[in-house]
């Protein structure tokens, strides 16, 4: 069965977890992505910022994006997928956390990210169906 290394998206850019959030949003206009892999000094993925969590815990609250840090957006520990996982594991662990992406790692290093759409060019309509409907909710 396809696994996530064969499916992700390579070479993910992270922002620093002592980044600040506006660093974070020009990365993401710059790559054109809607969330950034959150990696610490350690180089071990400290959580995921997305474009939603800027907007509704940083601006709507009036905080500052250039002294708030992208570490202060990553909360608890950040679900991941191996990357040797198969895609039904990549679904149910989407579907089970409604997460569209998943960073992928390979021991405690990421090497990449597992978005839906990779999912849906790997796998028959119906799993990927079931998929957006457990996270839509």
């Amino acid at each position: 069965m396809t696994t996530a290394r064969e499916i992700m998206t390579r070479d993910a850019t992270c922002v620093g977890e002592n980044e600040t959030v506006a660093d974070a949003a020009r990365k993401m206009a710059q790559l054109d992505v809607g969330s950034l892999p959150i990696c610490g000094e350690d180089d071990r993925l400290k959580g995921m910022v997305t474009d939603r969590d800027i907007v509704t815990q940083v601006i709507a609250k009036g905080r500052d994006p250039k002294t708030v840090r992208a570490g202060d957006l990553g909360q608890g520990k950040p679900v991941t997928i191996g990357a040797d996982d198969d895609a039904g594991e990549i679904l149910s662990t989407m579907a089970s956390h409604k997460v569209r992406r998943l960073p992928v790692i390979d021991g405690h290093q990421l090497i990449g990210i597992v978005a839906v759409a990779d999912v849906a060019r790997a796998l028959p309509d119906r799993p990927v169906g079931d998929l957006i409907d457990a996270i839509s909710l």
